[in-house]
């Protein structure tokens, strides 16, 4: 009797696996490209999968969108922000067995007041 039921059991499993969805493919990395400009990039980033927006905060001249596996962030400055138009993706990775955040990004605007911006993200990032 034993036997049976350990039998049933293993086939009821092999049937709700059967049954299950396909795990959804992985998304590809984001490959920032300046040269679509930034609406461009702003809906390409909005159009990926998994993509939320992170709690607005007022009064902050730029808007950030969260992938939910974490692996990346991307900034996109607000009309009032002293660089706008300007575009940073941070990626989480590891070096040397730490966890650091790296960026990259786009300048359409004031290119010293996009270097002012990127410092203050990377030093944001340092002091995690």
């Amino acid at each position: 009797m034993r036997a049976r039921g350990g039998l049933v059991c293993s086939l009821a499993g092999l049937a709700l696996t059967a049954c299950a969805p396909p795990a959804p493919e992985p998304v590809a990395a984001f490959e920032l490209n300046c040269a679509a400009g930034f609406d461009a990039i702003r809906s390409e980033i909005l159009a990926r999968p998994g993509v939320k927006p992170a709690p607005d905060a007022p009064g902050e001249p730029y808007e950030i969108f969260n992938e939910e596996t974490g692996r990346a962030s991307y900034i996109l400055t607000r009309p009032q922000a002293p660089a706008h138009p300007a575009v940073f993706v941070q990626t989480a990775t590891r070096r040397d067995g730490a966890r650091v955040m790296e960026h990259e990004g786009c300048a359409f605007g004031d290119v010293a007041e996009y270097d002012q911006l990127l410092a203050y993200w990377e030093s944001l990032a340092a002091a995690r």
